[in-house]
């Protein structure tokens, strides 16, 4: 008997894993169509990736330390449809760290971001997501830019 409860707890936590794993790369799709709609100025793409009312922020350096500045999704999105053709937006992700607890995930992501090739800053982005009916959504995300450091 001890063996058969060994065995069943042994498939229930690989399954556990598993699923779990699967909700890490369905994650990191999420966020990687954001940056691939960002470069293809595919403000669709880039909208899809984000619940109705999310949030984005920015940490803003300054004297007296840091402050937030915020936008909304909307903003974003028409700023992505209305950048120039000959313009390249490329956020490139260095690495996924990406927690999920059921319908719930968190990703950090630092990555270096280029215009036209050319290295503009870095820094790494904190995105919180839910799981939807429609797939994973981000509902939070905040970043850090800086030029030097990288």
């Amino acid at each position: 008997m001890k063996k058969y409860l060994i065995i069943a707890f042994i498939m229930i936590a690989q399954t556990m894993i598993s699923f779990a794993q699967t909700d890490q790369v369905e994650v990191e799709k999420v966020i990687s169509s954001l940056f691939e709609g960002m470069k293809s100025k595919n403000p669709i793409l880039v909208e899809q990736a984000f619940l109705k009312d999310a949030i984005m922020q920015t940490t803003i350096v300054g004297v007296n330390g840091a402050t937030i500045g915020s936008n909304s999704v909307q903003d974003f999105v028409n700023r992505i449809a209305t950048t120039p053709d000959n313009t390249i937006l490329d956020e490139r992700i260095l690495e996924y760290q990406i927690k999920v607890d059921g319908h719930m995930a968190s990703a950090w992501t630092p990555y270096e971001f280029y215009v036209n090739d050319g290295f503009s800053h870095c820094g790494v982005n904190s995105f919180q997501l839910i799981k939807t009916s429609g797939g994973w959504k981000i509902a939070y995300i905040i970043d850090t830019r800086r030029k030097e450091g990288c």
